[in-house]
């Protein structure tokens, strides 16, 4: 007997698919194995590319697919987590799945996951739901984003892939993949597969020895994304434009985080391009189209309103740094929500000595910190600290500190950045 109700629509889907944790599981890829294997294996019809890393996945993943798509590919989009609803986590040539269709998948995937032994985790189904999404799609390539680290997420049950992407790594879930970035990057260079093509962020020595170590023993082809080959040319609150071998590319993205990814972006095409060409005009049309919601985003400018999901000690230093770079000689209000599981110790010691004042929200979690609480520990930095009892309460309340002529910046959990951009746009009129 089924263990769910008749799925009609796409939130009875995502309903279902939420009511299993993977809090207690034991972690391997078996379940997701078997489950694909009751399914026809779909993902031995598509083609990857396969992105891991602790930041930077998404931006890479979405200047990917927009690039191949304008270049005439059908290409899936596999990311996680969602800004606003669900169904953002799996695209096809930028349209989200449908929600009719999101549970048809689903019913049929919850069907045949009810019958096993041990059922699989919410990511393990939402993984299978999207790569049967992409082979009902047809997709050409589909831009798979891990969830967590590698070796034993569910995204490493596919073939060996056209590319494996590595994006920065830093500290984050340490108790899950280890306490040093070298043990992290282990756990994630073990999605590299038999003679695969291997594009590595820039970073540190003892990193890219671990990489090249796993290339070496899979006869995988490595390339560093050198960020200096990207040459910032101008930039600006809309985005930037850069110079790669003489095209010039504008991307509306901000931060010097991004010329460093897209500089993984430019390599993984050249890495890629026997088999999938683009042309310059695809390059150029995809970069300038590309869109991703809550990072290092602008959503206001009087005062300006910047929200970032930057949600660790490493994405709050470059959110430090973009502030700087953009809004010279002004002092941040700080709108902050973290998860209590995060380290958000190092998280404020990034970014808190900029502020001139914080203002703490509950991001929409259950793994969150309560607001009160933040403001406590963020009370240590001397600042005005205010506790609000709601997003959009602590939305309006860092907008009347700033005034007209300062500077918002909301940080912290990207739980938090659908209700901040659509209490934000509801105030605008979109």
């Amino acid at each position: 007997m089924d263990k769910h109700p008749p799925l009609q629509d796409g939130a009875q889907a995502v309903a279902y698919i939420h009511s299993f944790s993977w809090l207690g599981s034991r972690p391997g890829l078996e379940r997701t194995q078997a489950l694909l294997a009751a399914m026809g294996n779909p993902e031995q019809k598509l083609k990857f590319i396969h992105l891991v890393g602790t930041n930077g996945k998404g931006s890479t993943a979405a200047m990917l697919a927009s690039v191949l798509t304008c270049a005439g590919y059908t290409t899936g989009l596999y990311t996680s987590p969602y800004i606003h609803h669900f169904e953002e986590r799996m695209q096809v040539n930028g349209e989200e799945i449908p929600g009719d269709e999101l549970a048809a998948i689903t019913k049929w995937v919850g069907e045949l996951a009810d019958q096993m032994e041990e059922h699989p985790t919410e990511f393990e189904l939402v993984t299978c739901v999207a790569l049967e999404f992409f082979r009902r799609r047809n997709c050409d390539l589909v831009v798979l984003e891990a969830g967590m680290g590698g070796r034993l997420d569910s995204t490493n049950v596919i073939p060996a892939p056209e590319a494996v992407v590595i994006t920065n790594i830093g500290l984050d879930h340490t108790a899950q993949l280890g306490n040093t970035v070298e043990a992290i990057a282990a756990e994630k260079a073990a999605v590299i597969k038999d003679g695969c093509s291997v594009i590595l962020y820039e970073q540190s020595h003892s990193v890219t020895q671990i990489v090249e170590q796993v290339c070496q023993a899979h006869h995988a082809t490595l390339t560093i994304a050198r960020a200096d080959r990207v040459v910032l040319e101008e930039e600006c609150p809309e985005g930037q434009r850069w110079n790669w071998k003489g095209e010039s590319l504008f991307v509306p993205l901000l931060g010097g985080n991004q010329r460093h990814n897209g500089a993984v972006v430019l390599h993984t095409l050249e890495a890629i391009a026997h088999k999938y060409p683009v042309s310059p005009q695809a390059l150029r049309e995809g970069l300038a189209r590309v869109r991703w919601p809550g990072r290092f985003e602008v959503l206001l400018r009087r005062p300006w309103f910047v929200v970032d999901g930057g949600h660790n000690p490493q994405c709050a230093a470059t959110v430090a740094d973009n502030l700087k770079r953009y809004f010279p000689g002004k002092t941040p209000v700080l709108l902050m929500g973290v998860l209590e599981d995060k380290d958000r110790a190092g998280l404020c010691q990034a970014v808190a000595p900029l502020g001139c004042a914080f203002v703490t929200i509950t991001p929409p979690s259950p793994r969150a910190l309560d607001a009160q609480t933040l403001a406590h520990e963020l009370a240590q930095y001397g600042k005005p600290t205010f506790a609000a009892s709601s997003i959009p309460q602590g939305v309006e309340r860092a907008v009347e500190l700033a005034g007209e002529d300062g500077v918002v910046c909301a940080l912290g959990s990207l739980y938090s950045v659908g209700e901040i951009r659509a209490h934000i746009l509801s105030k605008k009129g979109e």
